[in-house]
């Protein structure tokens, strides 16, 4: 590549480029892609624990909370060898990862567009832009999604009863909007994948098939926060996990639950085949500094 080639930005040269190892070699991208949204519960700071209690084999991979990803995206790098399915009930990002899967390049254009407007006026913009609930475009929405990401107060995605996205600007003096090499290696990673937004006990996986739940997690706090979505993760459904879990077990499925350290989840998994982890797991987006002190959490098995 010339050296007035390398002065362009990615989105400008990706049009002459005839695919994503063309990218990747060329802007010296590494191939490991990273969570593209910030999201309550994260899992990047425990990957090497989640990592090191995978099961030694399995066939399909699910991961029916994927949030941020951040287990699919570690394990990426060392290649799925059969089919893996991402699922989540939050619609608007479900979107997203399927916009990342097909259209990075139009997604990285407009992001371009909100990271200019935000520049000139960023309070007005970020709320104009917060208080469309109606997006019907596809390409729109997860522009949309990924901008109040990068803006808002502590990276935090949260909803009303109305499904309306409710967080006020966050302080950033120069916030990371587009996002431009992670998004095409995300894109990357994600080729191939099986992308839906459903209920978690609507997966169908097999026999040594491996499932990794992440649910919101049970509240050790009165103000912990649940609100992904429009409804609330409460007992009857940390229930219902705990028998959807109980049921795949007995398929010969591989089950693994990330969740809090509470009284409520130990009495509820204290039986057969579940066994505890107890691991420390830093919180990176509670708004007060002496609130993100690494905190105890579980990693419940089947297996």
């Amino acid at each position: 590549m010339s050296k007035k080639s390398e002065d362009l930005t990615l989105f400008e040269i990706l049009p002459s480029l005839k695919n994503y190892e063309d990218i990747v070699k060329d802007f010296k991208i590494k191939k490991k892609a990273v969570p593209f949204v910030k999201w309550a519960g994260g899992k990047r700071g425990i990957i090497q624990t989640l990592r090191d209690n995978l099961p030694e084999n399995y066939m399909n991979y699910y991961e029916p909370f994927v949030g941020g990803g951040a287990l699919f995206f570690s394990l990426y790098e060392s290649n799925f060898s059969n089919n893996v399915y991402l699922s989540d009930l939050n619609s608007e990002l479900m979107i997203t990862y399927k916009i990342i899967q097909k259209k990075p390049k139009k997604l990285i254009k407009l992001l371009r567009y909100h990271a200019k407007e935000h520049s000139l006026n960023k309070k007005e913009y970020y709320y104009s832009i917060r208080s469309q609930h109606n997006i019907k475009d596809s390409l729109e929405v997860a522009a949309r999604l990924l901008y109040l990401n990068r803006t808002c107060y502590n990276g935090l995605y949260r909803v009303n009863k109305k499904n309306e996205f409710n967080v006020p600007i966050g302080r950033y003096k120069n916030p990371n909007i587009i996002q431009e090499e992670n998004i095409i290696a995300c894109s990357q990673a994600l080729q191939n994948i099986n992308l839906s937004c459903n209920e978690f006990y609507q997966i169908k996986p097999e026999k040594n098939d491996f499932v990794y739940f992440d649910p919101p997690y049970f509240p050790i706090e009165e103000n912990s926060f649940t609100s992904y979505t429009r409804f609330d993760f409460i007992k009857k459904q940390h229930l219902q996990l705990r028998d959807f879990a109980l049921k795949l077990h007995k398929k010969g499925v591989n089950v693994m639950i990330s969740n809090s350290n509470s009284e409520f989840i130990k009495q509820i998994y204290e039986c057969k085949p579940f066994n505890l982890q107890l691991v420390k797991a830093p919180r990176l987006l509670n708004c007060k500094k002496d609130g993100r002190d690494p905190i105890n959490e579980l990693i419940i098995k089947s297996f």
